[in-house]
């Protein structure tokens, strides 16, 4: 089954059929075809059982979370501060638009937000400054991969949910390699700038202008302190720390800056639940997948012929690598994680590997697959807010892509880079 999923599931996409369907059509068909008629009911049932969990509320929350603070123009206070920090460089706003990803990425945790939010933004204004369109889509699609690693994380929450560990270890453990991506692509920024001539986008700010600029920004900065303070502390737990990001974001846009209003709310809601829709049913259906295949065998002959490869297991997190970002480039990672997670996973663990370490490796991978074509969610988000077509996205991409792709084998063959923070915080042996 795991070997004709694939190309049937391409099928379908190429087809226009949506991803959620194309997951349940092509094992659906697959079922039949074996005369498995009784697991093709089992197969259906388990959408809703999928989505019914408490911990995958968090998602919703967060998804809400950032846009009340996104409609309440919390994400422009950390544009404005990111640009009086380091607007005076070369390329100051490829630099703002990197920074301001990692500061959004406390708050929504989410990719698509980011492209979305901050692309809408940003893409104009470096188009206004005198960089292409491509690049500013690329560099905004690029970046937006940040989100789903520094926490708090949606990709994280499902991997938690899927493999039984803790989320706060995996948020503690992405902090780390969520930096190392932004001060990546911050370099080449640095590169391309002085190669390109890459204008500055304004004066160096005084320290006066900096210290209002980071006022502004202090209650929308708070929210990921908040967050993992109260989870690290036990106060509360990750869904209801994702409640209380919701609560803390309406207070803060309805009464402190006063730029939230009861009018905006509906729009709101219906937004962040759409989003929230496409996510669960996602994940409602990898999760009917994986218990059909499951039930096939097909994690032990896998597992089996991945040992068969070799007994490194440096050589099999090299070519693990290879094989998550392939998936990426097809497969949302949030559905990939559900599908894969529980076949590989116990494999690298076997071999002595710390769970949370290949936790890292694999949502860091699959989320970087966000932003590859030919399939990257991302960059059709990049494209739509742009205009620029998505081929032309994908080829200026490539070079912030490569940055990616060396920080995914710098945290997997330094385990230390994504263990020390939840290691010092006690979560991690």
């Amino acid at each position: 089954m795991l070997v004709w999923f694939l190309p049937l599931f391409l099928l379908f996409l190429m087809l226009g059929l949506p991803v959620f369907f194309g997951m349940l059509a092509a094992p659906g068909i697959l079922l039949l075809l074996n005369g498995q008629e009784r697991d093709l009911s089992l197969l259906y049932r388990n959408v809703y059982n999928g989505m019914d969990s408490f911990p995958l509320m968090a998602i919703p929350f967060f998804m809400l979370a950032g846009e009340l603070m996104n409609r309440g123009g919390i994400t422009l206070r950390l544009v404005e501060f990111s640009q009086a920090m380091m607007g005076h460089f070369r390329g100051g706003l490829a630099h703002v638009n990197i920074l301001s990803s990692m500061l959004f990425a406390g708050l929504s945790g989410s990719a698509v937000a980011d492209t979305s939010a901050l692309g809408s933004m940003l893409i104009p204004a470096m188009e206004r400054e005198g960089y292409t369109r491509r690049f500013a889509a690329a560099i905004t699609a690029a970046s937006s991969v940040i989100g789903p690693i520094i926490p708090p994380s949606g990709i994280m929450i499902i991997y938690a949910y899927v493999m039984g560990e803790s989320v706060a270890a995996l948020f503690l453990a992405g902090i780390v390699p969520g930096i190392l991506v932004g001060l990546g692509l911050m370099l080449m920024v640095k590169v391309m700038a002085n190669r390109y001539d890459f204008p500055a986008s304004r004066t160096k700010a005084t320290w006066p202008e900096r210290g209002q600029a980071s006022l502004k920004a202090f209650f929308p900065l708070l929210t990921p302190v908040i967050i993992l303070g109260g989870i690290l502390g036990g106060v509360f737990t990750p869904t209801e720390a994702a409640a209380i990001a919701v609560a803390y974001a309406i207070l803060i846009g309805m009464f402190v800056l006063r730029t939230l209003t009861l009018r905006d709310l509906p729009d709101v809601l219906s937004r962040a639940a759409m989003t929230s829709a496409v996510v669960l049913l996602l994940v409602g259906a990898a999760m009917a997948f994986k218990t059909v295949v499951s039930l096939s065998h097909a994690p032990e002959h896998l597992a089996a012929f991945i040992l068969a490869l070799s007994d490194n297991p440096l050589i099999l997190l090299f070519l693990i690598n290879l094989l998550l970002f392939v998936v990426g480039m097809f497969l949302d990672a949030g559905p990939a994680i559900i599908i894969l997670g529980p076949i590989l996973g116990p494999i690298f663990v076997s071999l002595g590997i710390d769970p949370v370490h290949f936790a890292i490796i694999m949502s860091v991978n699959l989320t970087v697959g966000l932003a590859t074509p030919p399939m990257g969610l991302v960059l059709f988000v990049a494209s739509s807010v742009s205009g620029e077509r998505v081929e032309t996205i994908a080829k200026a991409i490539l070079p912030f892509l490569a940055v990616e792709v060396v920080v995914i084998f710098l945290i997997t063959f330094i385990p230390a880079l994504s263990l020390t923070v939840p290691r010092l915080a006690g979560f991690v042996q």
